[in-house]
This record gives structure tokens, sequence and C-alpha cells, in this order.
């Protein structure tokens, strides 16, 4: 039986296993009513893959934020974080073009606004002097 601290320790399972579950979790709900619309799906898979690798990078960062505990690690983990909510808001976007809003935006324009965040954090993590 594998612990916990080996899957977290080999980085190529703990990837696979995240792509899995993020895959399956969003598979029936977002990509299954749109599989006869060829390019949208495509466009959806291309998000889903986004939100894999962002999900893969945040958990990575937390455990190097967690073992070293720099600010500049810290920047670098809510980065990520940021990055997974934005390519969700994508996601809704590419699935559901012009149905959500929060007020005045639209998914697309949340989505855009916390890429710029994430850019500001990468840039405070870069900058940063620890």
């Amino acid at each position: 039986m594998f612990r916990y601290s080996e899957i977290l320790e080999n980085k190529s399972t703990l990837l696979s296993i995240v792509i899995f579950v993020v895959v399956g979790l969003l598979a029936i709900p977002v990509v299954l009513p749109h599989i006869s619309h060829q390019f949208q799906v495509f466009h959806i898979l291309l998000h889903l893959a986004g939100i894999s690798f962002a999900v893969f990078l945040s958990i990575i960062s937390a455990l190097a934020y967690s073992k070293n505990r720099t600010r500049r690690l810290l920047f670098t983990m809510i980065a990520f974080s940021m990055f997974v909510v934005s390519e969700s808001f994508s996601v809704i976007d590419a699935a559901w073009q012009y149905t959500y809003y929060l007020g005045e935006f639209s998914a697309a324009e949340l989505g855009h606004i916390l890429m710029i965040g994430t850019l500001g954090m990468f840039a405070l993590s870069v900058f940063r002097r620890d």
C-alpha cells in the first residue's frame, strides 16, 4: 500500500494522479455536453490541460513552501493557485460562452483579470529578495 509521502515525492506519479482527477471530475459535466462540437471540445481540453498543470504546480509549490517558508515561494504558490482559478473561468467561458457573469464581468474577463494577477504575483516572486 502506498503512503501519501511516497506519492508526493514521486512527481511523475503525482502529475498522473492530478491529470486523471481533473479530467475525471470535469469530463462529464464540461466535455460530454460539447462532444459533437469538435473545435469547442479541443478548446475545452486545452483549458483542462492548463488546469491540470496549474493544479500540479500549485501542489508542488505548496510542498516547497511548507519546507522552506520563504515569501518568494509563497508568492509563487499564490500565483499558481490564481492560475488554477483563472483557467477555471476560462473553461467556463469556453464551454458556456456569454452565460455566466459576475456583476458586469463575464467569465472571460474574470479569467483575464486573474491572469494579470498571476503575472503580478510572479513578478513579486521574481524580484523579491529573500
